[in-house]
This record gives C-alpha cells, sequence and structure tokens, in this order.
C-alpha cells in the first residue's frame, strides 16, 4: 500500500537554504522536491501539510544517547529509566543512536541492541555501539569485527571513556586495538566503524587519540570524542584535533547558560562560533544530548555531588540560540545535528532533505523555531507539537 504526504509552499532547509518548495513522500522515502507538484493517483489519497509559515529541516539524528537509561554512580535509585518513544520524537529526533556508559553490567549490550529494535519498530530509526566505558569492549558476538559484520545496527564501539576515574584505567595499547578493531569491522561491513570516545574531566584529555595518531595508522576519521564542551582547555584540544581532520561533539543542554555558570560546560553555540572564526568546516562539530543518561557532577575529591538526566530537547535549543544569540544562520546550526553526524556515521540516507533521501522531516515555526511536526520514515509521529503516534506501552495525554 502507497501511503503519500505533499508538504506544500514550505521554505526548505536540506540544510542549506532551498527556497520555498513542495515536497513529495511515498511511504518512508521523499520522492520530489520542486518548485510546484501537481500529483494525483487513481486510487490513492495523498494528504497534503500546509507548509505557510513553517521551515522544512533534515529530521534530527542523536548520536548519543542512553535508550536503556543511565547513571546508577550514586547507587542503585540513581539510574534513570528508559527512553520512550514521544521523548524522542517530539524532540524533533527520528535517527538515535544508543550507548551504554558507566555501567555496562546491570545493563548490556544485548539489552541495548533490544531496545533499539524496539524503538525502530515503533517508528524511528535507530543504531548502537557496542561497549560501555571500560576496555576490554564487551561485545554481542565474540569480537568487536565480527559484531560489526554480522549485527546491522552497531556501526562502532562505545562509549570508551578518557580521562575518567571510571573508566577503569585502560592502557594505551587497549584503546588502540579496541579502535583499530572497530575501524576493520567498519571496512569490512561498509560502516563508519568509529570509536566514540567519552572525554572526562581529567588532565590528560585527548592525549590517548593525539597519541594514537602519532604512533598508529588509525585515520583521525574513526576517533569521535563527546563532552568536548567541558571546558575552554578540552575544547582548545577539539578544534586543533579538527584542524587534523577530525569530528568532535558537543553535548547540548536545555538551559547552557545555566550549566555553564554550575560547571563550567560551554554552550554549543559558543563551540560552534569557535569553530566559524577558526576558519574551519562546521562539518567537523557535531552536537547530541547525551540523552536519559544521568548528568553526575563530582568535587575535586571525585565524590559525588549531585544528578541530572539528559534530553535531546537540548538539541534544538543549541541551534536556536545559536541563531539568536550568535547570528549564524539556520542552515549552518542545522548541520550539527543533521549532515554532519550523518557525514561521519555513513547514514548514506539520512541527514538532508533530498530525492531519494528517508522521509524524516522535521516542520518547525517560521518565528520562533519550535516543533510543530515531525515526520520519521514517512510516518507522522507529532503535530502542532503534541505526540499522535505514542509508543507500545505509552499512554496519550489526550
Amino acid at each position: 500500500m502507497i501511503e503519500m504526504k505533499l508538504l506544500r509552499q514550505i521554505a526548505t532547509y536540506a540544510p542549506e537554504y532551498q527556497g520555498v518548495k513542495d515536497i513529495l513522500l511515498a511511504n518512508d522515502k521523499i520522492i520530489a522536491i520542486e518548485d510546484h507538484i501537481e500529483a494525483s493517483i487513481t486510487g490513492i489519497d495523498i494528504e497534503e501539510i500546509d507548509g505557510s509559515g513553517k521551515v522544512a529541516v533534515p529530521g534530527f539524528i542523536d548520536s548519543h544517547f542512553h535508550l536503556l537509561g543511565g547513571g546508577g554512580e550514586n547507587g542503585f535509585h540513581n539510574r534513570t529509566p528508559e527512553v520512550q518513544l514521544s521523548q524522542l520524537t517530539t524532540a524533533g529526533v527520528t535517527t538515535v543512536v544508543g550507548v551504554l556508559g558507566t555501567d555496562g553490567v546491570g545493563r548490556d549490550d544485548m539489552a541495548l541492541l533490544s531496545k533499539a529494535r524496539g524503538l525502530e519498530t515503533e517508528g524511528v530509526s535507530t543504531y548502537i555501539y557496542v561497549g560501555s566505558y571500560r576496555l576490554p569492549v564487551n561485545t554481542l558476538t565474540d569480537s568487536v569485527i565480527k559484531d560489526l559484520m554480522a549485527i546491522d545496527k552497531v556501526i562502532g564501539i562505545g562509549e570508551i571513556a578518557i580521562a575518567d576515574h571510571r573508566n577503569g584505567a585502560p592502557t594505551f595499547t587497549e584503546f588502540a586495538h579496541a579502535a583499530a578493531d572497530a575501524r576493520v569491522g567498519g571496512l569490512l561491513a561498509g560502516k563508519a566503524g568509529v570509536t566514540n570516545i567519552h572525554v572526562g574531566p581529567g588532565k590528560s584529555r585527548l592525549s590517548f587519540i593525539r597519541q594514537a595518531l602519532e604512533e598508529t595508522d588509525i585515520p583521525v576519521s574513526n576517533f569521535y570524542p563527546t563532552h568536548c564542551e567541558r571546558n575552554e582547555a578540552l575544547l582548545d584540544e577539539a578544534i586543533a584535533f579538527a584542524k587534523a581532520g577530525g569530528v568532535f561533539d558537543i553535548t547540548g543542554s536545555e538551559n547552557p547558560d545555566q550549566t555553564y555558570e554550575l560547571d563550567g560546560s560551554i554552550p554549543f553555540r559558543r563551540c560552534l562560533k569557535r569553530v566559524i572564526d577558526e576558519g574551519l568546516d562546521t562539518d567537523c562539530i557535531t552536537m547530541t544530548s547525551d540523552g536519559q543518561g544521568s548528568l553526575p557532577i563530582f568535587d575535586e575529591n571525585n565524590h559525588f555531588v549531585e544528578m541530572g538526566v539528559g534530553s535531546s530537547k537540548s538539541l534544538l535549543t543549541g541551534v536556536k540560540e545559536s541563531v539568536e544569540k550568535e547570528n549564524i544562520p539556520l542552515e549552518t546550526a542545522l548541520r550539527a545535528i543533521t549532515s554532519a553526524p550523518a557525514k561521519l556515521l555513513k547514514f548514506s540516507k539520512k541527514g538532508h532533505l533530498k530525492v531519494g533521501f528517508d522521509a524524516d522531516i522535521v516542520l518547525l515555526d517560521e518565528d520562533n523555531l519550535t516543533i510543530d511536526t515531525v515526520i520519521a520514515k514517512g510516518e507522522t509521529m507529532v503535530e502542532k507539537g503534541t505526540a499522535v503516534k505514542w509508543g507500545t506501552f505509552e499512554k496519550s495525554e489526550a
């Protein structure tokens, strides 16, 4: 059965601005983008969506999300819950990459894979990294390479922790071997094969990555460090990493200025502005939410202070602030949550509004950039800012 939608006369960002267009969808694909489309097919109803007062952008890619929840650093009662479908879609996320964090015991890769498959069935696109903070990597099969080759949803390893007291104190050799296996597995499977790297607050910062680039032949593109907004010294190292051809990630915040005041984390908008001022290609920076992950804060003695929880809503906050506070063009800010992660992670049909690409589209209000409509794989998930498609065990608020 063919289901078709026609978005009429909508300002279109692919993420590059395309002008006012009609966008025609058939099932889960974009099949036409034109100045004006006349479509009539006998026996098929075409749902028309009025694009006046809205902008169409690619569905958001959140490439660092704790689908199973995270936390536990202050005891079992601090374990955060699993994500539900509508928590992703109402934030504009149509593609998500699941990770494990500190706890790779109470939660494991099989449970993560199962959760990802469940969310895929409910309507969004999902992938995972195998492993957790610690090395060696716990795998689903008997090796990292085999996981990448045999399991469709596995695109790399992570989040491997460096510069963090919770990482099990891995040696550089362990780190390099894991990254090399991810590289080879990616090559054999035609996947990104990245090592997603949690960069903690330790003074060693990106030293393991620098050493790997100096002492091994692993390409810079296989290292994907995140949490690079922690402080100016770490951001400086991330900028140097980008100048060497790398891509680094910033963890978004729903209240960036408050977060900066509390722990010194630099707002995404300022990180992006720094990239632009340095003359770098903006594909070198992405933004993720660390969603459902606990956000523990430790004192100078590594004692737990307090806990927060990440949300994908931080993605749009970062984009809006970039536009409104730094005067960065919308098409530039959008890249960090659309085309840039799609390029790095080899999502060949994601991150752009193009003919033949997946029908993952977010409609924003033209005046305030709030979410109006979310379409994932051609199915409407959100209308007028409210979820209309719910997860299996969610209850409608209606």
